[in-house]
């Protein structure tokens, strides 16, 4: 693979990489409060609609929190490393089924071999339907449609099983103290009467959206017209449309090229980051940047070739 050498000044680069906890603080509370507030409006109007909305945003949001456990696997929340673990395991990976060390081992080996055989996202997914482009449209209409009613999503959880249970933590006060978590969770919905709550407006959107969401990620990172010759044409940034941002591109996840070039920048600052490579003649000339989850991206995928931007005007 031909490796971009970036340009960027070390000095705004170290700046960059700065950490600010509270604004990931801030986002993990309206991320809690977004998912709220979409359960108080579905209960107060029972209408079948919102309540479908309110799916859709609470799925939106899970994928917000998983980004968020993504930051913390990189060591992007507090320079108190264990705080930071713990703080996002109880309030972000535990709640969407995964832990902060168990997707760390998994997602650095990633950054470290990416898309080689050594990568373990990119064996697991390399020569299935789902991640084999181009597509027809009926293949990826299908695939779509299978989240909706969680078979997709099934599947997913089938393939991802043996990972989390090869990553998952082997300290036994840790299993211990996570199963407490879910038993606790357990009581507190028996005690209170809401289990028909938390069937409705967790579990659902966990088995449905969540899954399509991660799905429409994952393929946009790597997958559909790459060139994996060259480090700027593996990995896609995707300028999402406003509506896109709360469901397929939380927390600037969208800059994932920028992400795999220099890791240690937080996702706050990767529209910055983003900025100043384009200031760079080799960035913006080889660089694969997609304009739309739900155009650029889809066209990729069903047709296989990528056809750089005319424009590369900064969204946000």
């Amino acid at each position: 693979m031909k490796v971009y050498k970036a340009t960027i000044n070390s000095k705004e680069l170290k700046q960059l990489s700065v950490l600010a906890p509270s604004r990931t603080a801030l986002a993990l509370a309206l991320d809690w409060l977004v998912i709220a507030a979409a359960i108080a409006a579905s209960e107060y109007a029972q209408n079948v609609w919102v309540y479908l909305v309110a799916v859709a945003l609470i799925g939106g949001r899970m994928h917000a929190l998983g980004v968020l456990v993504h930051e913390a696997a990189h060591y992007r929340f507090l320079k108190n490393r264990r705080l930071s673990e713990w703080i996002m395991d109880v309030f972000a990976a535990w709640p969407v089924g995964t832990t902060v060390d168990g997707y760390r081992q998994n997602h650095l080996a990633h950054h470290q071999h990416v898309n080689t055989e050594d990568d373990p996202d990119w064996v697991v997914k390399l020569g299935t339907t789902a991640f084999t482009f181009p597509q027809k449209m009926r293949v990826l209409t299908l695939r779509l449609l299978g989240y909706l009613v969680a078979i997709s999503s099934l599947m997913d959880i089938t393939h991802l099983l043996p990972r989390v249970s090869k990553n998952a933590p082997k300290n036994t006060r840790y299993r211990l103290t996570r199963l407490a978590f879910y038993l606790a969770c357990a009581a507190l919905f028996t005690v209170l009467g809401i289990w028909k709550g938390a069937l409705l407006y967790w579990f659902v959107p966990y088995f449905t959206v969540f899954f399509l969401f991660l799905y429409v990620r994952s393929v946009a990172e790597h997958f559909g017209g790459m060139d994996y010759d060259e480090e700027l044409g593996s990995t896609r940034t995707v300028y999402p449309y406003l509506w896109e941002r709360l469901f397929f591109a939380p927390h600037n996840i969208n800059y994932h090229l920028e992400h795999h070039m220099f890791p240690g920048v937080p996702y706050y600052n990767l529209p910055k980051l983003h900025a100043a490579l384009l200031r760079d003649d080799a960035f913006r000339a080889k660089a694969h940047l997609t304009r739309g989850y739900s155009t650029g991206l889809v066209r990729e995928c069903l047709s296989g070739v990528y056809r750089p931007l005319t424009s590369l005007k900064v969204e946000g």
